[in-house]
């Protein structure tokens, strides 16, 4: 029997073989053997997911002009993939053993056996036509068909649909339509025309069915999805950072497709409590799974009162965030080795900020490394400085400038593409540092934890890395680029790692402006259930009501807008069209958006918001202080703009916590075109 209530739960994914063929076998051999600290984690070496099978489709690939054109439009891709129950295991780094699972997973022809909690990636080209055929395969669910007096109750388990997080494509028919239900033993065929104009970049997918989007996000179906890009920019048109991330022999810089999750699985005891471990004062310290327990995740609520599978359950759960399917895997590389790392939150429980810190020679292995002893683990044994890196794109879409930093925040829904290059040999622990309690999603302060280990084998040693990164660029620039526009490009990496001509959407001026929205999210706990809502203005704060529009927006205009939350923290993210960050002021009034700013509200610095002004996105944390602090004092307000073009039709914004979404956290949204009048007409 299903038990319902307010509250979300997640799972974690478990090592296997990781397919390691582009590493080689030889280096592969010297990390495992070249170390005590990390031979256990053979097994655990992070590959990118493979790529989803195309079943038909006609290609090779075409170089692609850097404007749309009719010799821009590629091919046709048609791919298979399954929603079913999968029986696996997860390592437990707090037992040094697997836990046997049964979660929901996407399946298809490429998933990886050993690590299916994570789905395989899609990959596509701008002018793709992707038709995906999403089979349903799970049990009869009959809280998918009934009639349910409150939408915002989590319902329907085995319903499902699929939504391509951050793709610029039509929201309606059978498009990045999250206002589907596909029930159990139904199968659809979704059809993604993706623009010839599209932006190359690092893009997911999940499911979206409102009422169970949070439980299997948590059982791990979530998959990168990646838009290539051949683009070189013209003088009339920006290009595809692609074909300007190469080395100096004209090579594309290694990448890596990074997945993390959080799959917070739970064994349950005789009575259908979640089994426990509790420390001398009866404190909750980790979940346990017993040799011959199963762990799954079927509800939002402990029947045992052991914990809500819920935001503030994850760091007492025990679990770790796992990589590509893994739990503490192992990375391996070699010094002076630029890479390109595809990073994304494709999670819901945990605020990942990412930092990479030297590991001692003498530091104990990590099979046997409890959740509550990590952050003893990296006081002792995880030393030095960061080590810096350059981000370049953020959800996507390339930044008008790469930006260094030594600790990058990736709230849930967030992708980051970031150059990493290791300047020596030698182990390296890949952190998540301390977050503050407004800056978490767990509204908690959260201690460091550790995501895994990089082994890093003799290479080219790098004394000044963003140095070394610029002018590796340079080289490829002067290789690589057009006559027209290779000094213009030489010139802007020279001059603070500018990406000019690469960018794929113009700032959004005052003059452009039409309109206006507010939006602010709130939690209600003043009656006996607890309501998730958004609100516009005035402030009227409302729970998701699937039949009701929220805001009517017209194609072709730009809009405004300023977002709040009263009550906690939120990540927000929209469907369709990105927006760009204006600013972001602090409750006192300061903008922290630029870089080099300080966001020290709240007594701690966070270092989340500095940079990102002018920057574009689809998912931003929208930070409050409330309820420590009394409205309106908490408050933080952002101001960003998006245009609406191309795509008509009903989507939804909502908060990124999923489980909040699932309960309520959404509207409904309409483009509709103008009629000529200054309002809009929309066929229904």
């Amino acid at each position: 029997m299903l038990i319902v209530h307010r509250s979300v739960f997640l799972n974690f994914v478990r090592p296997g073989p990781a397919c390691i063929a582009a590493l080689g076998t030889g280096l592969l051999a010297q990390v495992i053997a070249g170390s005590t600290a990390v031979a256990q984690s053979e097994s655990r070496v992070v590959a990118d997911p493979p790529p989803l099978a195309i079943q038909q489709g006609k290609a090779p690939r075409a170089t692609m002009m850097a404007a749309p054109s009719a010799a821009n439009i590629r091919t046709e891709k048609q791919l298979d993939l399954n929603v079913v129950y999968t029986d696996s295991q997860i390592y437990n780094p707090g037992t040094g053993r697997s836990d046997k699972v049964r979660l929901r997973s996407y399946a298809g022809s490429s998933v990886t056996p050993n690590a299916p909690y994570v789905a395989p990636t899609i990959e596509v080209d701008p002018g793709d036509t992707v038709r995906i055929t999403l089979n349903n395969k799970l049990p009869a669910d009959p809280s998918c068909t009934a009639m349910h007096e409150d939408p915002n109750n989590p319902h329907c388990f085995n319903g499902t649909n699929l939504h391509s997080h951050g793709l610029w494509i039509s929201p309606t028919g059978n498009g990045d339509n999250v206002l589907l239900s596909i029930n159990p033993g139904v199968s659809f065929q979704y059809e993604y025309n993706i623009p010839p104009d599209h932006p190359a970049g690092t893009f997911w997918y999940h499911p979206h069915r409102h009422g169970s989007t949070a439980l299997q996000v948590s059982s791990g179906m979530a998959g990168a999805l990646i838009v290539r890009g051949d683009r070189l920019p013209t003088e009339s048109a920006h290009g595809d950072i692609d074909t300007l991330l190469k080395d100096r022999e004209g090579r594309a810089l290694p990448q890596r497709v990074l997945v993390l999750q959080q799959i917070q699985y739970a064994c349950l005891d005789d009575k259908g409590a979640i089994k426990v471990r509790k420390d001398a004062q009866g404190n909750v310290i980790a979940w346990v799974c017993d040799p011959g327990d199963t762990g799954g995740i079927e509800f939002y609520d402990d029947p045992g009162g052991n914990g809500l599978f819920g935001p503030g359950t994850w760091e007492q759960s025990g679990r770790y965030t796992s990589i590509n399917g893994l739990v503490l895997p192992t990375f391996v590389t070699r010094a002076g080795q630029i890479e390109r790392w595809r990073l994304i939150h494709a999670g819901v429980r945990d605020t990942i900020a990412l930092q990479f810190l030297r590991l001692r020679p003498t530091a104990p292995g990590v099979d046997r490394l409890a959740a509550a002893e990590a952050q003893r683990f990296i006081s002792d044994n995880c030393t030095g400085e960061p080590v810096p890196y350059h981000l370049i794109a953020s959800d996507g879409l390339t930044m008008a400038a790469a930006q260094k930093t030594t600790l990058a925040t990736l709230q849930p829904g967030y992708r980051n593409d970031a150059l990493v290059v290791f300047p020596e040999a030698g182990a390296y622990c890949v952190v998540n540092a301390q977050v503050s309690a407004s800056a978490s999603v767990t509204r908690n302060t959260v201690t460091p934890r550790l995501l895994g280990i990089v082994r890093v084998q003799p290479g080219t040693p790098v004394p000044d890395i963003t140095a070394y990164v610029t002018e590796t660029l340079v080289a490829a620039a002067e290789r690589g680029m057009p006559a027209p526009v290779k000094a213009a490009v030489v010139a802007d990496l020279k001059n603070g790692l500018k990406l000019t001509n690469f960018t794929p959407h113009q700032d959004i001026g005052n003059a452009e402006v039409t309109g206006h929205q507010d939006l602010a999210f709130f939690i209600d706990t003043s009656g006996p259930d607890t309501r998730f809502e958004v609100s516009g203005t005035p402030f009227d704060p409302k729970p998701y009501d699937p039949n009701r529009v929220d805001r009517i927006l017209k194609l072709g205009g730009v809009d405004e807008w300023t977002l709040q939350s009263r009550f906690v923290s939120h990540p927000y993210h929209i469907h369709v069209n990105p927006f760009q960050i204006v600013k972001i002021l602090d409750p006192n009034g300061k903008d922290v958006s630029a870089p080099g700013a300080v966001d020290d509200a709240g007594g701690t610095v966070d270092p989340e918001y500095p940079g990102l002004k002018g920057v574009w996105k689809d998912t931003l944390w929208v930070k409050s202080l409330i309820p420590q602090v009394a409205y309106p004092k908490g408050v933080y307000t952002l101001v960003i703009r998006t245009r609406y073009q191309r795509y008509i039709g009903e989507y939804v914004l909502h908060c990124h916590i999923l489980d909040h979404e699932d309960q309520g956290m959404m509207q409904n949204v309409r483009i509709d075109i103008p009629d000529g009048q200054g309002g809009t007409t929309s066929i229904h």
